[in-house]
């Protein structure tokens, strides 16, 4: 679980002071968040013959904390959305599990849009840059976010990216969220909407375990649908739990690899613009 978004129910945290310094290499940016943690769920026993007196001071202080969380990302979500909706710009967040197939999904999009739709990109990870540099040299500006230790972007990060990333001419933009399933579908970033994907060799199950992503998002993309005749898995299972968990959902079923769907995608991102 993230260490730094306030998910960590866990831990008391009656004061966390955290300190963000941002700096710039090459095309992506190093968040670094640094928590001071004063522990307040201690307890102070008297004892005077057989009575014992326990003070606990912590549920209140969580949530208060997790709401103030909440609402700052919201607030400068709200200046994102604001931003990109003057300039007529269309923003899509993806949000799946590591190895679903997000950026093998945008490389072959950004292909397929080059010259006709001016798109850009914002990546998000713990470490390293390798999906933007996958993405780099498909007619799109990339900016890459290093999370650190954080497991979902958030709002005052995408605000910092925007700056590098919008070209006087973008209409599509990207945002490829941390892989995971959980905290990233919290925390608004100032999209349009959000996609989830999922991948068959994930398995049928997903939208039932994970139905926070799956019921706000405006589509489910299926992927590696290649894979399916070597998988023990059901397609019709998942199309019903997918739709009974978000019943109005656009549901696409593709391949990046065999581009098998690939064409509906791209028709229906089109029809954003």
């Amino acid at each position: 679980m993230c260490k730094n978004c306030g998910c960590d129910a866990s831990k008391d945290k009656m004061h966390q002071n955290a300190h963000e310094h941002r700096h710039e290499h090459g095309g992506h940016y190093h968040v670094h968040e640094h928590h001071h943690e004063h522990e307040s769920g201690h307890e102070h026993h008297h004892e005077h013959g057989e009575h014992q007196h326990d003070h606990q001071h912590s549920e209140t202080t969580h949530v208060e904390m997790e709401m103030n969380i909440l609402s700052e990302n919201d607030r400068i979500a709200a200046e994102n959305r604001a931003l990109l909706k003057s300039r007529g710009i269309v923003t899509v967040n993806l949000i799946s599990s590591p190895g679903s197939g997000k950026t093998a999904l945008l490389e072959k999009t950004l292909d397929m849009l080059k010259g006709d739709v001016p798109c850009a990109v914002i990546v998000g990870d713990q470490r390293s840059d390798e999906d933007a540099k996958r993405l780099r040299g498909r007619g799109a500006p990339v900016t890459q976010i290093e999370t650190d230790d954080s497991c979902h972007l958030n709002a005052g990060q995408v605000a910092l990216a925007l700056e590098k990333t919008l070209q006087p001419d973008t209409k599509l933009l990207f945002i490829e969220n941390v892989g995971n399933l959980v905290c990233p579908a919290a925390f608004d970033l100032g999209e349009d909407f959000k996609i989830a994907l999922l991948s068959a060799p994930e398995g049928e199950d997903k939208p039932l375990k994970y139905p926070s992503l799956f019921n706000t998002a405006r589509a489910v993309i299926i992927t590696k649908i290649d894979l399916c005749p070597y998988l023990d898995w059901d397609i019709e299972k998942c199309r019903r739990y997918i739709r009974g968990v978000n019943p109005d959902v656009l549901l696409f079923e593709l391949s990046s690899r065999s581009e098998k769907g690939v064409n509906s995608w791209i028709s229906y991102l089109k029809t954003l613009l």
